[in-house]
């Protein structure tokens, strides 16, 4: 089943591009069956997932290179789900979104199904080899779709995010190559190099992979001071790319952080808690502060980025933090279940936020500058409602997706880390701020004579924003599927490190 999730969206590229002509039709259709049976399959795990069981599930395991311990080794778990779910409905939603992409359509949407596999891919695969093939997939063609279809300063902006990212991955196999001829025997086996333990009593070696394995994560999260790639990559990426890298790729960090760095190097993170959180700090009010300071809506949605990530680095610091302390396992739980459900919310509802901006950028009024609007509310109502919701979720209004995540972050991280938690709730205040602002700018007020022609969401975009919509009220009223699925991962990865 995993393989089927995987692979899909890979045979759908490779149809693609066997496409003769230009025949657009078709390349669209065949992308949106790959992305939508990909769906289908996902939600299909989701149904038959034991929620009660931790460990992995789904798993398939042979092996593919002996003489070095590699393994074609995949499974699925609390946390990995979720982001699988994800990641093929906001695949989906984007290429349902692209249905007017004319600029060389062969190559775009054969390059975007690739980074779905490679996305995927990554939150499935149990062997570090695996994992690496399938992290270095998602970067060639980020880069390509970036540099093609991006905006005036787009060939800047992929080369910064290709190298970033690559100094990052580099760093990360230095950290794998460590483990791995430290392990006895051999092995690349995930859970098995977490059950060994091979860097225990090697303090030295620990530390440098630790930090290898951080500084690939924290350049994907991106954490300050290594996120001045993100707002050049979000704002001249096409609208879909943009979704794309808001709403998965960031996540690759942040579930790098939970499912290797806090298990591997439980110890050496515990010593660096302290410094983690205050870099998640730091990137939770500078994210803020920058955000509220721009005038461009898809730079400031990037830099809101900044900040919610920062939320999820917190929690995640924190659960290090209590390692060691019995008194606090609870807590910890609570926070890096606040992390995951971030993660998620996040995905959903920035990536939403990334459609809305393309909605009045790309078709109608072909600006982004939030002080050129006004009034708009009664000339879209259909888009002001969407958009609005959207906000007030990203801000952690009750009720929503957004508040349910932070609620448990701050309620978790409170009880090991009072002070730095209590700092990082001047974010949320900071985001309410100019959310509210940016409402009050463009939809507010008297009508901009200028947009006096402009007409209100088409069915297709309907259709790619109404389920994100719909699911940031579901799972900000309900979201105990989601939490029960994540809890009992969250709650096995910390008793085994106790």
């Amino acid at each position: 089943m995993l393989s089927a999730i995987v692979f899909i969206p890979l045979i759908g590229a490779i149809l693609v591009l066997l496409v003769p002509g230009r025949n657009d039709r078709l390349m669209k259709q065949i992308s949106l069956a790959a992305s939508l049976v990909t769906f289908l399959l996902s939600i299909a795990v989701w149904v038959q997932y034991d929620r009660e069981a931790a460990g992995m599930q789904f798993v398939e395991r042979v092996t593919w290179i002996p003489s070095l311990g590699i393994e074609y080794h995949m499974g699925i778990d609390g946390l990995s789900l979720p982001l699988v779910v994800l990641t093929a409905l906001l695949s989906l939603l984007s290429i349902v979104y692209s249905w007017r992409i004319d600029l060389r359509p062969k190559e775009y949407f054969f390059l975007f199904l690739l980074l779905e596999t490679g996305m995927l891919g990554v939150f499935v695969s149990l062997d570090f080899f695996l994992f690496y093939v399938f992290w270095e997939i998602t970067l060639v063609p980020m880069y390509f779709l970036i540099g093609i279809w991006g905006g005036p300063r787009k060939e800047y902006a992929a080369i910064k995010f290709f190298l970033y990212t690559l100094v990052g991955s580099l760093a990360m196999l230095l950290g794998i190559l460590i483990l791995y001829f430290n392990a006895e025997p051999r092995t690349f086996n995930v859970l098995e190099l977490i059950r060994q333990q091979p860097l225990t009593g090697k303090p030295l070696l620990a530390t440098l992979a630790f930090w290898g394995f951080f500084l690939s994560f924290a350049i994907k999260v991106p954490m300050w001071p290594f996120h001045t790639w993100l707002p050049d990559a979000h704002v001249e990426a096409p609208t879909a790319g943009s979704v794309i890298l808001a709403g998965i790729l960031l996540k690759m960090g942040t579930y790098g952080f939970v499912r290797f760095s806090l298990p591997l190097f439980p110890e050496v993170f515990k010593e660096v808690a302290y410094l983690v959180a205050i870099l998640a700090l730091l990137g939770i009010v500078y994210g803020a502060l920058v955000a509220m300071a721009q005038t461009d809506l898809k730079k400031l949605v990037a830099y809101s980025s900044v900040t919610h990530m920062g939320y999820v680095m917190l929690a995640t610091a924190a659960a290090a933090a209590s390692l060691g302390n019995p008194a606090l396992k609870q807590a910890a739980a609570t926070a890096l279940n606040g992390a995951v459900m971030e993660m998620i919310a996040h995905g959903i509802i920035t990536g939403a936020l990334f459609m809305i901006v393309g909605v009045i950028y790309d078709y109608r009024a072909h600006t982004r500058g939030v002080d050129d609007f006004g009034g708009l509310g009664a000339k879209l109502p259909v888009y002001t409602g969407i958009t609005t919701l959207a906000m007030l979720a990203s801000l952690g209004l009750p009720g929503l997706m957004g508040f349910v995540a932070e609620f448990l972050i701050f309620l978790g991280s409170f009880a090991i880390l009072p002070v730095l938690t209590a700092i990082g709730l001047t974010g949320v205040v900071i985001t309410a701020a100019f959310f509210l602002w940016t409402i009050q700018r463009i939809f507010l007020g008297p009508l901009n004579p200028r947009w006096a022609d402009l007409t209100d969401m088409e069915p297709r975009e309907l259709i790619a924003l109404g389920p994100l919509a719909f699911l940031m009220v579901l799972f900000g009223i309900y979201p105990k599927p989601i939490l029960d699925v994540i809890n009992v991962a969250m709650v096995g990865i910390l008793t085994a490190l106790r």
